[in-house]
């Protein structure tokens, strides 16, 4: 019994000291806007105060355009996402985006405020700001809760809707990556407001691509440096905790407007049939599958999804 006792004392003396090493090496304190800002918030790039943020936003293209398209993020994602589509709009299309509440160089909600009520207040605060009274309004994954619940609450500043991999309804995953299990994770979640392996963020972001091969060190550094903006780690755990999907799903059929879905066949995070469920419910939609992409087919095969954006812009 002795010697049990004494053998479980010194694994538990490993242990301590393995998590030890593993904070210490892997220990990334916030960073600041200021620090982050020449690498990711070059021109045309500017800071708005909007609802109590400093709003990191783009507004590309000609402003004679007049019904703008507006493109809003997914979860730990920021504008950039979006650098692709711009490139093939910009040139005729008023285009805008902008990082959301807790995310981004945006950074946390006043209030930690993240009700999918709040992230559409945000949205139309930035179209007043903007002078933008009607748009094609696109959103990837939250950015797709936040579009079509945007269209049903004040349909009125939505022209057209395009859904990519959407959020919004209940749904179970089939993968869903390690960041995102740690940040709904009580204590770990604290953990990692301090603590954030850069391994961590790569395997999240081969988990929610088609083809992982596509996962460059460029793309982790982007997401490794903007998790790190102050507040963000704390502010991620705060959005699992506050902004629930649900809550609107039954007035998705009330939908009236021309609304493209975009859908990665290999999203294991919200799978394909969330996206045949919104076509169903959405009268008149069309649906679009990408069979060998996944949770972000935007980021992951610009030229291909946006070549779907034009065609469905051009009818």
């Amino acid at each position: 019994m002795k010697l049990t006792l004494k053998i479980l004392g010194w694994s538990l003396l490993v242990l301590v000291a393995a998590a030890g090493v593993f904070i210490a090496a892997n220990r990334v304190p916030d960073r600041s806007v200021e620090e982050l800002k020449a690498r990711w918030a070059p021109a045309p790039s500017q800071f708005v105060s909007i609802a109590g943020m400093q709003v990191h936003l783009r507004d590309e293209g000609p402003r004679d355009d007049p019904v703008p398209i507006v493109l809003l993020h997914g979860t730990s994602a920021s504008l950039h996402t979006w650098d692709g589509w711009v490139q093939a709009l910009k040139d005729n299309h008023r285009v805008i985006r902008y990082d959301m509440p807790a995310f981004g160089l945006t950074g946390p909600a006043p209030g930690d405020n993240y009700a999918i009520e709040n992230y559409v207040a945000v949205l139309l605060a930035v179209l007043d700001q903007l002078e933008v009274k009607r748009c094609v309004l696109v959103g990837n994954s939250l950015g797709g809760y936040v579009a079509w619940a945007t269209a049903v609450l004040h349909p009125q500043r939505v022209e057209r809707l395009v859904l990519i991999d959407a959020s919004g309804y209940p749904f179970q995953s089939q993968s869903i990556p390690i960041g995102f299990r740690i940040a709904r994770t009580p204590v770990l979640n604290r953990l990692m407001q301090d603590v954030l392996p850069r391994s961590f963020v790569e395997k999240s972001l081969k988990n929610v691509y088609g083809d992982p091969s596509k996962v460059t060190p460029e793309l982790v550094d982007r997401y490794f440096d903007l998790t790190t903006r102050a507040g963000n780690r704390r502010a991620l755990a705060e959005r699992f905790r506050r902004t629930q999907p649900g809550p609107l799903a039954a007035r998705v059929p009330e939908l009236r407007l021309p609304t493209l879905i975009l859908w990665g066949g290999r999203d294991r995070l919200i799978p394909p049939p969330f996206g045949e469920r919104f076509q169903r419910e959405i009268d008149g939609s069309t649906l679009v599958r990408f069979e060998d992409l996944g949770h972000v087919p935007q980021e992951e095969d610009p030229a291909r999804t946006v070549a779907a954006l034009k065609e469905f812009l051009a009818r």
